[in-house]
């Protein structure tokens, strides 16, 4: 009886913290042009984006009991879009090409800033970071995301993701200066063998993540 009661309580004050759908739209709204930034900074097009933010509409609401009032709607929201392109990237293996002022925006405060950069050249050698320096150069780069909110989204620790931005710029840079680029002729071939990697670790980080947020929906 008094488990039951309990477990009562327990829901009645989770729906209290709950926004309501007036609220939840409210705040919704303000993050869509966030999402548009970021779902273009990891897909590099512009239509792939706008379906990306929908799709995560759609999810969001669907799941609007699930979010905490006064929690970040903004990494709650940016972590279903990540995992939504990532679930499209393991199913149709699609790229998209990076525009100028998102591949500058990921090389903020390199090593060296005193030199021009190719953007072209940065763009090419992006893709041949790891999966995770790049996730990582993409939320606190181009996604705008402080570490702390970085991990949250990457499931890892504040540390780690320093580490990634930091060794990911640091690599980036090297990359260029070396000049060690895939030729743009070539670029395809080494394109797919570069995303067949990445989809092995976004493979296993995703059953992570799904693993993680099992444990928690059966904690509740």
């Amino acid at each position: 009886m008094s488990e039951g009661l309990g477990q009562e309580a327990e829901h009645q004050e989770d729906k209290r913290e709950s926004l309501s759908d007036t609220d939840f739209k409210r705040e919704l709204a303000a993050v869509i042009p966030h999402l548009r930034a970021f779902g273009r900074s990891l897909s590099g097009n512009r239509d792939v984006a706008d379906d990306l933010v929908q799709e995560t509409l759609l999810k969001a609401w669907a799941a609007r009991g699930r979010f905490q009032a006064g929690t970040n709607m903004r990494a709650w929201t940016f972590i279903i879009l990540r995992n939504h392109y990532l679930s499209q990237m393991r199913r149709s293996r699609f790229r998209g090409d990076w525009d100028d002022l998102t591949a500058d925006r990921l090389l903020a405060a390199p090593a060296g800033q005193d030199k021009h950069v190719e953007l072209s050249d940065m763009q090419r050698a992006l893709l041949q970071l790891p999966q995770p320096q790049r996730e990582a150069l993409i939320l606190v780069g181009a996604g705008g995301f402080a570490y702390e909110e970085a991990a949250e989204i990457c499931g890892v620790a504040v540390g780690t993701i320093k580490s990634r931005v930091a060794r990911g710029r640091a690599a980036l840079e090297q990359i260029l200066d070396s000049g060690d680029l895939p030729s743009r002729r070539t670029q395809e071939t080494t394109d797919s063998a570069v995303l067949d990697e990445i989809m092995d670790d976004v493979d296993r980080l995703s059953r992570g993540r799904e693993t993680r947020q099992d444990s928690d929906l059966d904690a509740d």
